[in-house]
């Protein structure tokens, strides 16, 4: 499965900061706001209902419990002063007679703006009339009690304010008279002032995000400038760059990392130069005891031909006492032999000598030479030609092509093809085939599958020595099992000589 892509440290820490800024504003604004708002309608109530039961004192005592139409015009004009109408309700009566505007429902939230409107004296009273006035209110009025109710009309949002009026005689209890009144006051002003103390909580609420993100883009930069500073030393320290160091500023978490940074890759610089220099004396250790044996081999094999001649001639006992050391004089040679040539690779003194071949017949000299033209089945197609060392690709194919006769089951073949700028030669037999456990082990130095294997005769180091060859003519040599049985070896190289860089022409 793909990993998911996730945002960047820095996009991380920026929209942490963002999403906190932005939910403390809103929690602050928006409680402020909310507080606000109610104090402002909760005050232009309070002086609403003070203002009318001010007003409404002028009228007692009441010349009558049972007003006509001027009466109750008298008590609305009564209510009614420089900033809010009036409208009293007795039986079916109300007044000012009027029919009722267009009204929307009683407010439940926050009330809906509109263009602010205000009654003028003198002017025809918008509001007072009975359909602005709800059920509910009536019936709290109606019920002896003072009530209020925010309604939001075409004009903007107004108060409502009912209260009934009493008839309070000495020595008989208080009783309603039945006459309603009721006080309408535009709340523009206050809706005003609660539209500027939203743009102003919308106002602190962005200014606050803005600094939230530069306050973010600030850490963001003190934190990750050290955080790349500090994976791009671990990039250099992985591609071998030893001597890579941070710069430690501060003394505070981040200069903690830094110095342990810089003292772990102290240390692994010098296990890095210790273990050079033991690898460094190992490969001359090889190559100087290879060197060295050579000469004294020399004469052994020279010792050791003479006692195989003679072997026939000998004792049973003391013949195969002398194959034995011409054998094991042989192998010793081959043993050394391999040891020089992979300390020339060591070392990076190995060179190609090029020449332009046929590959098909560079391919049937390598299996005549060593008597295997009849075992080995070929698939050579004519015309390929390419420009190789024809002495490290002979060991090469010596080494696949040996190993499938020894280790594997027959019919072993070599099939060779080619494109414009590659060649493939496919050594595989029909054999067991190479365990999963063994495939990552087979070019590794000194390896040997004996499990895998019927014998594990040999050094150890033919395969290491002809992939090193592949890649000394910039190729490679892989290995697999075929899907019907046996190992299958495949060395690919270029056609052309490999330019400097490395890559075929």
């Amino acid at each position: 499965m793909a990993p998911r892509p996730s945002l960047g440290l820095r996009a991380r820490l920026l929209f942490a900061f963002a999403l906190l800024c932005v939910v403390t504003a809103a929690a602050v604004s928006g409680g402020m706001y909310v507080q606000a708002r109610n104090a402002i309608l909760q005050r232009a109530q309070d002086a609403a209902v003070h203002a009318m039961t001010s007003r409404l004192q002028a009228l007692y005592p009441l010349q009558t419990a049972t007003p006509d139409q001027d009466q109750l015009d008298e008590i609305a004009t009564a209510a009614t002063d420089h900033d809010c109408c009036g409208f009293a309700v007795y039986g079916e009566m109300h007044s000012p007679a009027a029919e009722p505007p267009e009204v929307g429902p009683p407010e439940v939230g926050p009330p809906e703006v509109g263009p602010p409107g205000r009654w003028r004296p003198g002017g025809k009273p918008p509001l007072v009339n009975l359909g602005v006035i709800s059920p509910e209110l009536r019936r709290e009025v109606a019920g002896g009690l003072t009530a209020w109710q925010r309604v939001v009309l075409q004009d903007g949002p107004w108060l409502i304010v009912g209260t009934p009026l009493l008839i309070v005689e000495q020595g008989r209890p208080t009783r309603l008279s039945g006459i309603e009144v009721y006080v309408a006051r535009s709340l523009a002003a206050e809706q005003l002032s609660i539209d500027e103390l939203a743009l102003s909580a919308w106002g602190t609420g962005g200014a606050a995000l803005a600094f939230a993100v530069v306050l973010a883009w600030l850490a963001g930069r003190g934190v990750l400038g050290p955080v790349r500073e500090l994976g791009r030393a671990a990039r250099l320290l992985g591609e071998g760059e030893m001597r890579t160091r941070i710069v430690v500023r501060g003394s505070d978490e981040l200069a903690d990392v830094a110095r342990t940074f810089n003292n772990t890759a102290a240390e692994l610089e010098r296990h890095v130069k210790q273990l050079r220099e033991m690898e460094a004396d190992a490969r001359r250790f090889v190559a100087d005891v290879s060197h060295e044996l050579r000469t004294p081999l020399a004469a052994l094999a020279a010792v050791a031909d003479v006692l195989d001649e003679e072997a026939a001639g000998l004792p049973e006992h003391a013949g195969q006492a002398a194959r034995l050391v011409s054998q094991e004089t042989l192998n010793l040679t081959g043993l050394v032999n391999d040891l020089i040539e992979i300390s020339r690779f060591d070392s990076g003194v190995a060179a190609l000598v090029l020449n332009e071949v046929d590959v098909a017949e560079l391919v049937r000299s390598t299996l005549r030479a060593r008597g295997w033209s009849e075992p080995v089945h070929t698939e050579l197609p004519p015309a390929v030609t390419a420009l190789l060392d024809p002495r490290r690709v002979d060991v090469i194919l010596a080494n696949l092509v040996g190993n499938a006769l020894r280790h594997g089951e027959p019919p072993v073949s070599v099939r060779l093809s080619a494109d414009p700028h590659w060649i493939a030669l496919e050594v595989r037999d029909h054999g067991p085939g190479l365990d999963e456990a063994v495939l990552p082990h087979v070019f590794d130095r000194f390896y040997k599958a004996s499990a895998a294997r019927t014998r594990s005769e040999g050094s150890g180091l033919g395969l290491a020595i002809a992939r090193e060859n592949a890649r000394l003519h910039r190729g490679d040599l892989t290995v697999t099992n075929a899907p019907d049985g046996g190992a299958m070896f495949t060395l690919r190289l270029p056609r052309r000589a490999p330019d400097p860089d490395g890559e075929p022409e």
